[in-house]
């Protein structure tokens, strides 16, 4: 077989055993390519391409998996220095989602309700080591719901996740309780959040993403 005969070996990361059954089919009666496994969690994802020589050549990754989502395997992917070619197969059009996906460094991205045309050029592609994602407008690609806040309120929220009280921020910035609850309030309606704990879980949840600093 020559090189331009060669199929591509794919690996799916799916929970849900209907769709790994309907894409495997898929896949199998493509004769591009051989699918070669599937897992149902994100470690074992990671097990199979940390292997000396992993079995695959691209990886469908659903976007929710048994045990973490796929933008924290994206993120442990990086962490691990590992080198996987990864296509997203998600059933959620949230564009938050797309754009966390494009910030970790995922070179594929579709829809479950694409055409299957569509899922056979985007496999294609990245096994290739192109990109090819749907539209997105790349200058807003590192937007986050923290983007809007100024610099003072950046240091308030990474001082609420640091435990700070309203009386230590007070007594630390020399400004009064009254005027550290003003300040909390704008933050909490900028971010469109009801309390401290939310914002904490967001500035958390940002961080966690790399999409995120204090400057």
């Amino acid at each position: 077989m020559t090189a331009s005969e060669r199929r591509f070996r794919v690996l799916i990361a799916e929970r849900n055993p209907l769709v790994t059954a309907a894409l495997g089919d898929m896949i199998n009666d493509e004769g591009r390519f051989e699918l070669v496994g599937s897992v149902q969690t994100g470690e074992a994802f990671l097990r199979a391409a940390a292997a000396a020589e992993p079995n695959f050549d691209i990886a469908v990754l659903g976007w929710k998996l048994s045990d973490m989502d796929s933008g924290e395997v994206l993120g442990e992917v990086q962490r691990r220095g590992l080198h996987a070619r990864v296509v997203i197969f998600s059933n959620d059009q949230d564009i938050d989602i797309l754009k966390r996906c494009v910030r970790l460094g995922v070179l594929g991205y579709c829809y479950q309700f694409d055409d299957p045309s569509i899922i056979f050029d985007t496999l294609v592609a990245v096994a290739h080591g192109r990109i090819c994602i749907p539209y997105i407008d790349v200058s807003k690609i590192n937007e986050t719901p923290l983007a809007c806040l100024t610099t003072r309120e950046r240091e308030l929220l990474s001082v609420l996740a640091d435990g700070w009280t309203n009386l230590q921020i007070a007594a630390r910035t020399g400004i009064s309780e009254n005027t550290v609850k003003y300040h909390l309030k704008n933050l909490y309606d900028k971010l469109d959040v009801r309390n401290r704990a939310m914002a904490v879980a967001l500035y958390a949840r940002e961080k966690n993403r790399g999409a995120y600093t204090n400057s």
